[in-house]
């Protein structure tokens, strides 16, 4: 029987109720109750790049010529416009498996259907601390695995005895790359997949003919992807091509390919898979029209008995491919170092020109300074609310006048008191409220501004602690992973974020309004905050905490140095003034 899993709301589900929450409560509630109206390009060799436990990263090499592919000997299959005379029979008698070592991969393979077995990163841990596995190895058996060949509907279907059949291995004499063949008299194919010492790009290199006319196909990676111990991996896996035409990246989750493969065909830069923090991307060697295939694969993981859907991906199109494959993760430096391209795969946002600037701030503050994510989190988030310092006071300025002029606003809901929304007098009452408001200098919209200006940040750092793979597995004092929730059974940050909210609300003034509902609910807040919070990344609540420790500093300076008495002073000359 397979075991059920419980679903949680994904964390992007989460953030965005909160926002939405957070503006219906900062913004609607108050008109409410106050009643107011890949071209490709010559790619490049990926750079070694390797983070030290804080997150340090040392220098870029400069970039080297692309692998040259393996000098393994092997007869050709196809030559001219993809005609020859049919190959001898050519193939194993037994099954055999190669192991490769580069310093950032070890990759094993199999001579059964020439594809991958296992496919690991050194210099990338999983959650027990090994090195990480990319091919889901609970989904091969089912789907496949990858680098097979596929063949659409409507030519010849070799696909299942090309990628079962015990083709013939010629590791080449370096150690990095290998060479297979395979010819049944009839149908014939040979792949090569070459590897640099220390680089994320691979070479990929293959032909299919069938009695000597060359067979267009595809090259496959199926069955999940990446890091599956995240919580809801499927939900961060996507097919992904940069369409050089339209010049953006265009990603598509599994779903879409719910009701049988869905092909996809354009000039593609790239394309292939994605995770949160990994990603598969197959470079055409030259210009042209890529073909793509995108396949839903329900399958298990290590992680989740039940099945899931997980997109899969094939890309080609020709008789005979010729790929870049880079196979690693999403650091901005190394996909730039392979193709300027590529860094899109790293998705900031809506507020990217916040997140992409916010992260490389983060990165220098770790490098430079405090060698921590954790501290770097916290220093810049002191950083940026001491720079809305003047906003803060120029709001607790007129929070402070609305509440001198508390008394001429209780006169007036006692004037109008009775009348509904559609009464001709509410339009006079709201007018006469506004004319208050604008005597006074006060803005009764002021109180919900900080926190909006914040909504931003909140939304940039939790795009930053998503995508970026320098946050992965970050350390910080207790917290085993910035990107993650707290693993501990009591999650600390979360209760001490709602602790300090409270603290900062019972400090503050009362917000404009002071109908005595909309306080109640108000009160609540802190409530919210921390269920929206409880099941988010730990970077993304210590950037809250801090907010809120940093609030509470300034709200204490506010309340020993504008003190009512100076308000209602500053009421009375601007009333003057006014008049």
């Amino acid at each position: 029987m397979s075991e059920k899993k419980t679903k949680e709301l994904p964390n992007e589900v989460r953030m965005l109720l909160a926002f939405g929450l957070m503006g219906v409560i900062l913004v609607a509630t108050p008109f409410v109750y106050r009643k107011l109206g890949l071209q490709p390009e010559e790619p490049a060799a990926s750079i070694d790049k390797t983070a030290d436990k804080n997150g340090a990263k040392p220098q870029a090499p400069k970039p080297v010529d692309p692998p040259k592919p393996s000098t393994a000997a092997a007869p050709a299959i196809l030559t001219g416009a993809g005609k020859s005379q049919a190959a001898p029979a050519t193939g194993a008698a037994t099954e055999e498996s190669f192991a490769l070592d580069t310093s950032v991969y070890h990759v094993e393979f199999s001579n059964r259907g020439a594809a991958i077995r296992s496919w690991t990163l050194k210099k990338f841990k999983d959650s027990a601390g090994k090195p990480l596995e990319l091919v889901n190895q609970q989904g091969t058996a089912k789907s496949g695995n990858p680098l097979g060949v596929y063949v659409r509907p409507g030519q010849p279907q070799p696909n299942a005895q090309l990628n079962q059949v015990l083709w013939v291995a010629h590791p080449a004499a370096d150690g990095l790359g290998i060479q297979y063949e395979f010819s049944d008299g009839h149908l014939a194919a040979k792949k090569t997949i070459s590897f640099l010492k220390d680089s994320y790009l691979v070479q990929f290199a293959d032909e299919v003919s069938l009695d000597g006319s060359g067979l267009p196909h595809l090259i496959e990676w199926h069955g999940g992807f990446g890091d599956l111990a995240v919580t809801s991996p499927a939900s961060h896996q996507a097919f992904i091509r940069y369409d050089s035409e339209k010049k953006k990246l265009i990603s598509d989750a599994a779903k879409e390919a719910k009701n049988g493969p869905v092909n996809n065909d354009g000039s593609f830069s790239f394309a292939g898979l994605e995770d949160q923090y990994f990603t598969v991307a197959f470079l055409p060697a030259a210009a042209g029209t890529t073909q793509t295939t995108l396949f839903s694969d329900s399958v298990t993981t290590a992680f989740n008995k039940s099945e899931e859907p997980f997109p899969g991906v094939a890309v080609g199109g020709s008789w005979h491919n010729q790929l870049g494959l880079y196979v690693g993760p999403k650091d901005l430096d190394a996909l730039r170092a392979v193709n300027q391209k590529l860094e899109d795969v790293i998705d900031w946002g809506i507020f990217g020109f916040i997140a992409k600037p916010l992260f490389l701030i983060l990165e220098w503050a770790n490098r430079t300074t405090v060698h921590n994510y954790g501290w770097a989190i916290i220093l810049v988030t002191v950083f940026i609310n001491i720079a809305m310092f003047p906003l803060k006071l120029t709001n607790l300025k007129s929070m402070r006048k609305m509440q001198v002029i508390q008394p001429d606003l209780a006169k007036l809901n006692e004037k109008y008191k009775g009348i509904g929304m559609k009464d001709p007098r509410a339009a006079q009452k709201q007018q006469e409220m506004m004319d208050l408001y604008k005597k006074h200098g006060v803005n009764p919209m002021g109180g919900c501004v900080p926190l909006l200006v914040q909504l931003p940040f909140l939304w940039a750092f939790y795009k930053v602690l998503s995508v970026s793979i320098e946050m992965r597995h970050a350390e910080w004092l207790w917290v085993t992973d910035l990107s993650q929730p707290e693993t501990i059974a009591i999650r600390m940050l979360p209760l001490v974020m709602i602790a300090t909210s409270f603290l900062l609300q019972k400090m503050t003034p009362i917000a404009p309004g002071g109908d005595p509902s909309q306080q109640k609910i108000m009160q609540f807040m802190p409530l919210m905050y921390g269920f929206l919070f409880w099941s988010a990344s730990s970077g993304l609540v210590l950037y809250w905490l801090t907010g809120n420790m940093v609030g509470i500093a300034q709200q204490w300076f506010f309340n020993k140095t504008t003190a009512p008495a100076v308000a209602q002073t500053a009421v009375a000359r601007d009333g003057r003034k006014k008049s």
